[in-house]
């Protein structure tokens, strides 16, 4: 029996369509970034420091239900923390509760009802605890004498300056005043970006003379490199990584001496700077022997120069700016 064209021509294209791979899945696309707890959802809910006696943990939300675990030797960060090498384990969210497992070796920890069980080969099981930390300079009332740059009320003070219905600076902006040698405080909050990474994590800067940057960055739970949260860019990496998870406020107090030139015009010392990141010292009167910006002043001189919170893509917001001149 002779089978019709169009039989054959309909059984040809049902096997071409057959044998035709599946679409592949959309790769998860990084959100908005959250700026509230309450539109963060629940990767940021299980995220944190944990803690318990000679130990501290930092769980960092991936998206898409994966999260790393940092683990510390003798406390967190600024809290204990011996400097000895990190343990990381990769973590994946299994119904409520989420399963680490180390990269290496056969450590292994589960997050469930805001406590993180931990077992190694070895050693006695621990449980940890979720805290939130704050600065102790959170709040911090500016000084007698003392130059009030931002108090929530208005941006004054600012070019450009933006200020949003809680009260809250937009980075993104210069002060118009400019400065010396001073005494800064400042307090800054990072977005919950979890599909984002590296430089594309909450992304800002805090300029001096519009000069030298100490970088502001999502860096919680990650090396501490001078290009990531308390890092003089380009320049010096902080003692310590004291960067909390975002959406908590978190402090810098700065202290800053401009380079020095004699009569001549000839420079006799460079600018030197130290941090305080959530009142622990990461810079310690540091040398800034260059600039470390595209954007702004890149001479150096003795002559004063502007604040600049760096725009970078990112909704980074600041509060309670003074500085202290000396």
């Amino acid at each position: 029996m002779k089978t019709p064209s169009c039989f054959l021509l309909f059984a040809c294209f049902s096997l071409l369509t057959a044998a035709e791979p599946a679409a592949p899945k959309a790769k998860p696309t990084e959100p908005t970034a959250f700026l509230t707890i309450e539109e963060a959802g629940p990767d940021f809910l299980l995220q944190g420091e944990f803690e318990a006696k000679g130990l501290g943990a930092d769980i960092i939300a991936l998206g898409a239900d994966k999260y790393r675990l940092v683990l510390f030797s003798g406390g967190l960060p600024g809290a204990g923390w011996d400097g000895s090498a990190k343990v990381e384990m990769e973590g994946t969210k299994n119904g409520a509760k989420v399963e680490f497992a180390a990269k290496s070796g056969d450590a292994r920890a589960t997050l469930e009802d805001g406590q993180l069980k931990l077992t190694r080969p070895g050693q006695e099981a621990a449980t940890l605890r979720r805290i939130i930390r704050r600065s102790p300079t959170e709040g911090l009332a500016a000084p007698a004498g003392a130059k009030v740059l931002f108090d929530g009320k208005n941006a004054d003070a600012w070019n450009n300056g933006k200020v949003d219905a809680r009260g809250f600076l937009r980075c993104g902006t210069t002060s118009k005043a400019t400065f010396k040698d001073y005494t800064l405080h400042l307090e800054f909050l990072l977005p919950f970006k979890p599909f984002a990474r590296g430089q594309g994590r909450a992304n800002s800067g805090v300029y001096h003379q519009d000069r030298y940057e100490v970088q502001v960055l999502d860096s919680f739970g990650l090396k501490g490199e001078n290009n990531e949260c308390g890092g003089i860019y380009t320049i010096s990496a902080p003692k310590v990584n004291m960067c909390f998870p975002p959406l908590q406020w978190q402090t810098y107090d700065i202290d800053f001496t401009a380079a020095k030139f004699d009569a001549q015009g000839q420079r006799t010392a460079w600018a030197r700077i130290t941090v305080r990141h959530n009142g622990v010292l990461i810079q310690d009167n540091v040398e800034l022997p260059r600039t470390t910006t595209s954007s702004g002043i890149k001479t150096i001189t003795d002559t004063p120069g502007p604040f600049q919170l760096q725009e970078h893509g990112n909704p980074v917001y600041y509060r309670n700016i003074w500085v202290l001149e000396k």
